[in-house]
């Protein structure tokens, strides 16, 4: 299982939300580039990337630093916040990002969806972002009917190939990821996913391991030391996915 350390822009500076939330924002750093650089020397095999203000205001907005990541290490990054146009998705791609990570598009926009996917075949992910099952949109704060096993059974069927789970209640908590949905999930697809939210200690990440999770993204748990991010891509075996 690939173990897979977040960055977080906002403002151009690297910070953690709770639970989504604008209004709690942490600040751990004001230089992504040096985050991601230290996660390079720890051993990580990819780097999440999410851009906050493109996630709320419908537009990319901190591409700039996104580009100087991409020439600072050289591992493959995945990148979402705000791609809900195919030339957004373009010139992400075109910065260095391996991956482009959709969220709001899927649920308002599917035919977008399915242009990116024959567009840029093998580099569209789906994020399927939910609070008690549900998705939510527009950097989260905007709740929908849509169930998440919906959701990807409606982009798999689009020609998506991969999928971020996050359970938004447990996002930045440092409690547990929501190992129930994510069984579920997995039960209903052979197509890869990787789980996000709540991850707080070594075990979860064996434990999502377990459940058969292609990667575990870990954002604040790194940050405060509660995991080890060296010793826990050693533990896990990362392994870069083809």
């Amino acid at each position: 299982m690939e173990v897979i350390p977040a960055i977080d822009i906002r403002g151009g500076r690297c910070v953690r939300l709770f639970k989504g939330d604008f209004r709690r924002e942490t600040v751990f750093s004001p230089d992504p580039v040096e985050v991601a650089r230290r996660f390079f020397a720890l051993g990580a095999s990819r780097i999440h990337i999410v851009d906050l203000d493109g996630a709320e205001k419908g537009r990319p907005e901190n591409l700039a630093a996104v580009e100087k990541v991409a020439r600072a290490v050289s591992i493959p990054l995945q990148f979402g916040g705000g791609l809900r146009q195919t030339e957004d998705i373009e010139r992400a791609l075109g910065l260095g990002v391996e991956r482009a990570i959709l969220g709001t598009a899927a649920v308002e926009e599917p035919d977008l969806v399915r242009r990116a996917c024959q567009l840029f075949p093998g580099r569209i992910v789906i994020s399927l972002d939910a609070r008690k099952g549900h998705v939510a949109t527009h950097g989260w704060q905007k709740g929908t009917e849509v169930k998440a096993s919906r959701l990807l059974e409606g982009m798999a069927a689009l020609g998506v190939g991969r999928f971020v789970y996050t359970d938004i209640e447990r996002d930045g908590t440092l409690t547990r990821p929501n190992f129930a949905a994510i069984r579920e999930l997995i039960s209903t697809t052979a197509l890869p996913i990787v789980s996000s939210g709540g991850i707080a200690r070594l075990e979860h990440l064996e434990k999502l391991r377990d459940l058969g999770v292609e990667g575990a993204i870990i954002g604040r748990a790194i940050y405060t030391g509660d995991i080890d991010l060296g010793q826990a891509i050693a533990v896990l075996k990362a392994v870069t996915p083809s």
